[in-house]
């Protein structure tokens, strides 16, 4: 079992993985505003809000994501963190990316 320094190793990684992949999927207007923090930022708010709806409960192989509903979520978040706004257009792209990348790892 790996201990928690790796484990913490393992999923930084990962997230640079996934935001390289990301990267990639972006249109390129968008891929230039959003910093790798700022994406970082998002995919911690997109996974929080799968838990907070329950959708990592869900025992069904097959879960249905409004992702319009994920990207309205991360932009009503930033905004409520006083973040710069966001356009929820360009914040469904990094959702869409994020569910493809999930979809090719699993």
């Amino acid at each position: 079992m790996a201990s928690f320094e790796e484990e913490l190793l393992m999923d930084e990684q990962e997230s640079k993985r996934e935001v390289a992949f990301i990267r990639k999927q972006l249109p390129q207007d968008t891929k230039e505003k959003y910093s790798n923090e700022l994406l970082l930022w998002m995919l911690d708010t997109i996974a929080e809000h799968y838990f907070d709806t329950g959708l990592f409960d869900s025992d069904d192989e097959e879960v249905d994501i409004d992702m319009n509903e994920v990207a309205q979520h991360v932009c009503r978040q930033a905004e409520a963190e006083g973040r710069e706004p966001l356009d929820p257009q360009e914040v469904f792209f990094v959702v869409q990316a994020d569910l493809d990348f999930q979809e090719q790892e699993s």
